[in-house]
């Protein structure tokens, strides 16, 4: 008889961190083709900082669980599910719904993390991990020798972008504020510091022919200087707002005008083009095509954090219930990698 209890953690509208409640059930069953995932490690992403603000841009409505991925053990399947898949640590990526002691997926969906990899390690890999990756290798297609510029170097997904650019040869300019900057330069990057300088300016001295890619997750009037600190062949990909997170009126909007932007400036006639990242795209049309690169993706990223080509960065580890504390100090900006719950 299991006797395990669900808790949860439920945003309940526009609230402060203190205003998240914690909600008691029991465990769900697996149905057909299912699988429940009793968490070990789930995280804070810089997705639930906007959905607690309503600002995520396809975010469901309120009340909901967050929580964008999550590590776990399968505790049970349902009917028609490999019968070996319980009891093994699998990753998942969710969206919503990470932020409790259990979750309910798709079997189809879990991603085995390898032996000797903890699961908070593994945790901070899932989401940013394969954003940076297939950023890095399927949308940019970086080569040995290229010169990159990523915007946030130290933050979630810039930091692994940053360690997986160095291990493909590749050479990286990071914006940072400066007290990120001796841990930039360790790894080999050249650190700018975006609140003191005139951050396009700076990198224009550094790389005077161009950059090949830039990543920013910034958006908002600065995407301008993205673009046109490409070289020729150079690509802008572009995977957030985080500018527009404390803004208030429509959370689509900010999204729609980079598309706009997107869409005006590869139909201009240059050698350059821009590109919109969402780690979701295709699923809805194609779901066993994404299911199948989002595992070879993160199987990638678990093989580089074995490697040792990139490292787990685990800025602090809470327990659930302390999500609020969580929350807080993943926004503060002050910590490097990425804030840790435990069950």
């Amino acid at each position: 008889m299991n006797t395990e209890e669900l808790v949860e953690i439920v945003l309940p509208g526009k609230v402060e961190p203190e205003e998240l409640q914690i909600r008691h059930g029991a465990v769900p069953a697996p149905g057909p083709g299912q699988a429940v995932i009793r968490m070990e490690a789930t995280g804070v992403s810089f997705a639930e900082q906007q959905m607690r603000r309503g600002r995520y841009y396809d975010q469901p409505p309120f009340p909901f669980v967050p929580g964008y991925d999550l590590v776990g053990t399968v505790l049970a399947t349902g009917e028609g599910v490999e019968p070996g898949l319980a009891g093994t640590r699998v990753a998942a990526l969710v969206k919503v719904g990470g932020w409790a002691s259990h979750v309910l997926v798709d079997a189809a969906d879990v991603v085995p993390v390898p032996d000797g990899i903890g699961a908070a390690e593994a945790e901070t890999l899932v989401v940013n991990g394969v954003t940076a990756w297939q950023m890095l290798h399927r949308t940019a297609r970086v080569r040995a020798g290229q010169t990159v510029v990523v915007h946030g170097a130290n933050g979630g997904v810039g930091s692994v972008l940053v360690q997986l650019a160095r291990a493909a040869g590749v050479k990286v300019i990071g914006t940072a504020s400066v007290r990120h900057h001796d841990a930039l330069r360790e790894q080999g990057v050249l650190p700018v510091d975006y609140r003191t300088e005139d951050v396009a300016a700076r990198i224009r001295a550094l790389a005077p022919g161009g950059v090949d890619a830039v990543f920013d997750h910034v958006g908002g009037r600065g995407i301008v200087d993205s673009w046109r600190l490409l070289a020729p062949g150079g690509t802008l990909v572009s995977y957030g707002s985080a500018s527009t997170r404390d803004d208030e009126g429509s959370k689509q909007w900010p999204v729609l005008k980079l598309l706009g932007r997107v869409w005006l400036w590869n139909a201009l006639p240059n050698r350059r083009r821009a590109s919109f990242y969402n780690v979701w795209a295709g699923r809805a049309l194609a779901r066993n095509r994404f299911r199948a690169r989002l595992r070879a993706d993160l199987t990638e990223v678990f093989a580089a954090l074995q490697r040792g080509d990139v490292s787990a960065r685990i800025a602090a580890q809470l327990p659930l219930t302390r999500v609020a504390d969580a929350l807080r100090l993943a926004e503060s900006g002050t910590v490097a990698g990425k804030v840790v719950l435990n069950p």
